[in-house]
């Protein structure tokens, strides 16, 4: 008897601490995509507001403004629809607004 109430009771504490890990990573994963949208949101504003003179911005002011490495930013940024320059000097810009072009 002694046997099985210990079983239980290991089960319980294994359910319970199951139950924790899923509220805690749910908890996390929830800030981490809140986190995500603002920075899209002001990855958008500022691919729609160019500066002056210009249809690009660079990955290094992108990333300071939302304060994330290169990394993230690139990866928001496609997952925002923009696009880097294809002459490699680490400028981007909304897809809608520079498409790629086609044939050679």
């Amino acid at each position: 008897m002694e046997f099985l109430l210990g079983l239980i009771g290991v089960a319980v504490g294994v359910m319970l601490k199951l139950a924790a890990d899923l509220i805690k990573d749910h908890y996390q994963s929830r800030q981490s995509r809140d986190l995500d949208d603002r920075r899209k949101s002001l990855l958008k504003s500022m691919l729609e507001n160019p500066p002056e003179g210009s249809e690009w911005r660079s990955i290094s002011s992108l990333s300071s403004v939302i304060g994330a490495d290169y990394p993230t930013t690139t990866r928001l940024l496609i997952e925002l629809g923009a696009r880097g320059s294809e002459k490699g000097n680490d400028v981007w810009a909304l897809l809608e607004d520079k498409p790629l072009r086609e044939g050679p």
